[in-house]
């Protein structure tokens, strides 16, 4: 009994003197958090080590990965990557900047960082981010792993040997918004058949978080909310006539207290907060369905009933719909 009272006091007094030591490393300023001296070896294999072993633990499945050879969202990754990440990581065949070069840890030249990393591992780098490096979360309101797959196949194609010249043809300046709002994106809306008031609305959505995206969240806030406007008039427009009259049900329709989606996106509306639908890819039209019936789309005032009517769309149902509006002219 005495042998194991004297175990125990001595662990007892380890653990105080530790805790000691601990405290006035912390409140006497003993530890020296200078970035010049950089971390000790075994404090680096720690911290790569247990990072390493993260990311395989949560990265998602295979199967969730997307056509990542899609030039457009190559293009739209790309773009988003010129925007938020090249100031740490520079561009393909590029070196970082004498400051970047000198941080703690050293953000790796994206060459480099894509290199062993699956294209899994990459979205969840790139979504949730790094602890103690610098390296942000994706910056949305709400979840959107969706749109972490423009990037994701952004860097698989720095993998596969993107030089400089190729990165510079994909982010060349067609003007900020216009070089992902073009009519060749079939991921992004086309701005041209928007009002400008739902493009101003959906501007300062996207800055105070009532809309998710960690693409636009960037992009707006690079703007000044004194220029949505001007800038919302600028390439905004009525919207166009329609619809054809081989409307599938699910348009004409409406079910309980949710209205026909012709009932307030057809030739009658005048109301400048509804977006046209009109001739907007099929590909934008069904991933915004998604995000409404997996609760993550906000906006406008009219998210509440957008939520409402499609809670209960199959994936049949979203094809059927994104089909029909993006054939109209």
């Amino acid at each position: 009994m005495k042998h194991w009272r004297g175990m125990l006091m001595a662990l007892a007094g380890v653990a105080v003197l530790g805790a000691v030591g601990g405290l006035s490393t912390v409140f006497f300023g003993l530890y020296n958090t200078s970035a010049r001296g950089g971390h000790w070896p075994i404090t680096e294999w720690v911290l790569h080590t247990t990072f390493e072993n993260a990311v395989a633990l949560r990265a998602p499945a295979e199967e969730e990965v997307p056509d990542l050879s899609d030039p457009a969202l190559i293009e739209l990754g790309a773009r988003h990557y010129e925007s938020a990440c090249v100031m740490c990581h520079a561009s393909p065949g590029q070196v970082a900047t004498a400051t970047i070069a000198h941080m703690e840890p050293l953000p790796p030249q994206i060459d480099t960082a894509v290199a062993p990393w699956t294209p899994p591992e990459l979205h969840w780098i790139v979504h949730e981010g790094v602890k103690m490096s610098g390296m942000p979360a994706w910056p949305s309101a709400a979840p959107r792993e969706d749109e972490v797959w423009a990037v994701v196949a952004f860097l698989t194609s720095v993998q596969e040997g993107m030089d400089a010249e190729r990165y510079a043809t994909l982010t060349e300046d067609n003007m900020y918004c216009s070089g992902c709002h073009n009519d060749r994106n079939s991921h992004v809306p086309r701005l041209g058949i928007l009002s400008p008031a739902y493009i101003e609305a959906s501007l300062h959505a996207y800055r105070d978080g009532s809309r998710s995206s960690g693409i636009m969240a960037q992009a707006a806030s690079a703007l000044s909310p004194d220029t949505y406007a001007q800038f919302a008039q600028r390439v905004g427009t009525t919207a166009p006539a329609g619809p054809a009259p081989d409307a599938p049900a699910l348009a004409t329709q409406g079910q309980g207290d949710v209205p026909a989606c012709l009932a307030c996106h057809g030739e009658r509306n005048e109301n400048p907060l509804i977006p046209t639908l009109n001739g907007q890819s099929r590909e934008y039209l069904a991933a915004q369905l998604r995000l409404w019936r997996d609760g993550v789309r906000g906006g406008t005032e009219r998210a509440p009933i957008m939520a409402q009517a499609a809670k209960g769309l199959s994936e049949e149902d979203i094809a059927a719909l994104a089909d029909y509006f993006a054939a109209l002219p």
